[in-house]
């Protein structure tokens, strides 16, 4: 299972042509459209995958007829974020072989829409692992938000912003 909802996120992210899909505007793909297009998904499986996928990654509309990728996009999608104010305080995890470029260039949002920021140090951390060595960064979110910065707050929690410049990051030695 742990596949399939690895080449669901890989559809519902970055490249829903790979089984000929099309998402709407929002990112919403058509659950039985989905199901019938994906080898080895069911609607049990599919209610499995999404209820336990332990970074919320997907959702369901509310009459699960449809369901997306809640961020992560590389596809130019809207996910109805609202602008909301952060904490003061937000964290970025890394590998320690991109430390040198964020410091002198920020977090750059690369190849997807937002950069990922996360609640506490030790989410930021997980995320690190899987770049390599983990590297933190503290962001200095509550500055930027008073400096005209928009940050937006997914429905699985991920905070995020479209750049953080390096003025606002203290690399973190906890």
């Amino acid at each position: 299972m742990k596949s399939t909802s690895k080449f669901l996120s890989l559809i519902l992210r970055h490249k829903p042509q790979l089984v000929g899909l099309e998402l709407d505007e929002h990112g919403w793909a058509d659950v039985e459209e989905l199901i019938r297009r994906v080898k080895n998904l069911d609607p049990a499986t599919l209610e499995q995958i999404v209820a336990t996928d332990d970074k919320q990654r997907y959702s369901f509309s509310a009459d699960k007829k449809l369901i997306r990728a809640n961020q992560g996009h590389s596809i130019a999608v809207d996910v109805e974020l609202e602008e909301s104010e952060p904490p003061k305080i937000l964290y970025h995890g890394t590998g320690e072989k991109s430390c040198a470029s964020i410091k002198l260039h920020g977090l750059l949002k690369m190849s997807r829409l937002y950069v990922h920021l996360s609640n506490d140090f030790e989410t930021a951390e997980k995320v690190g692992r899987r770049h390599g060595r983990p590297k933190i960064f503290l962001v200095e979110s509550g500055k930027m938000f008073v400096d005209g910065f928009k940050f937006f707050k997914s429905v699985n929690g991920v905070w995020l912003t479209e750049h953080v410049p390096a003025k606002y990051l203290k690399e973190s030695f906890e």
